[in-house]
């Protein structure tokens, strides 16, 4: 039996990222054996999800990965998408070689995933050019998210805003809506659906129903750190019922080390929010 401890930064009100991931390689555990996963969380602190928030949570990142350095874990997730995105596009490399700084000073040479990078690289390892998609958020994150993902080279030719701000409320929001939320979004041309782009709103138990019935391949950004975890380990990226991307059929190799970048101290200004997304308005 190979114990494989995951280390995971994840913002103090988000409850998702710590049962969703635990279920999908517990799921997997089943299927390979073998196998077993641990669980190891250092908190940020943040409640809502406005910009001035984010900025402040992701300067307490050189404490969050000192601690989870102690822990000494084989990978670590970084777990909150839209902290990442919202500081610009491509911040999402710079906010790992932040971590992997910290860990390498504490003697500790690990993959660094974080949920924002991962979906990334899900969607180029699916070949995803166009996504359709779903966030919790107000409708100008909504359309920050989809501008960083645009960055990156894949086209959102539609998404839906829930709007819903309050982080703990984003959690409590039933995965089971989103059989009926995704109908809201025009899949036609869409080459993949990003049923939660956000490592909050709970969207495990919808995925693989919602695949069935939209004839496209549906994934989250839960399902894309998972996915990515496995990449970096050198593990089969399987886990059972979670759509294409963790079907099997899918595959990445680990990718290079961040280049080790200074802890952003926190001091810069919140970053402008952009207009509503057009495609947004439903």
């Amino acid at each position: 039996m190979r114990d494989h401890r995951i280390g995971m930064i994840v913002p103090s009100s988000n409850l998702t990222m710590e049962t969703e991931l635990p279920r999908m390689l517990l799921a997997r555990e089943r299927v390979v054996p073998g196998e077993r996963f641990t669980f190891h969380s250092s908190r940020m602190r943040m409640k809502h999800v406005t910009p001035e928030e984010l900025v402040r949570m992701n300067a307490q990142t050189e404490r969050a990965s000192l601690e989870l350095a102690d822990a000494r874990p084989d990978v670590v997730a970084s777990a909150c998408l839209v902290a990442i995105m919202a500081q610009g596009p491509g911040y999402h490399s710079s906010a790992e070689g932040q971590i992997t700084g910290v860990l390498q000073g504490e003697g500790l040479d690990v993959p660094v995933v974080s949920s924002a990078g991962a979906l990334l690289r899900a969607l180029d390892a699916m070949g995803a050019r166009r996504v359709a998609m779903i966030t919790p958020y107000m409708k100008p994150l909504t359309r920050l998210v989809a501008d960083y993902v645009e960055d990156a080279g894949v086209e959102v030719c539609d998404a839906l805003s829930l709007e819903v701000s309050d982080n703990l409320a984003v959690a409590a929001l039933d995965p089971d809506a989103l059989r009926e939320h995704w109908r809201r979004v025009d899949v036609r041309d869409a080459d993949a659906l990003v049923l939660s782009a956000c490592v909050q709103m709970p969207s495990l138990a919808a995925i693989q129903p919602v695949e069935d019935a939209a004839g496209v391949p549906v994934l989250s950004a839960a399902t894309a750190t998972v996915f990515t975890i496995l990449s970096e380990l050198g593990l089969e990226p399987v886990v059972p019922d979670a759509g294409r991307l963790l079907g099997g059929e899918v595959r990445m190799a680990p990718g290079p080390r961040p280049t080790p970048e200074p802890v952003d101290a926190g001091t810069a200004p919140a970053p402008a929010l952009p207009e509503p997304y057009p495609a947004a308005a439903q």
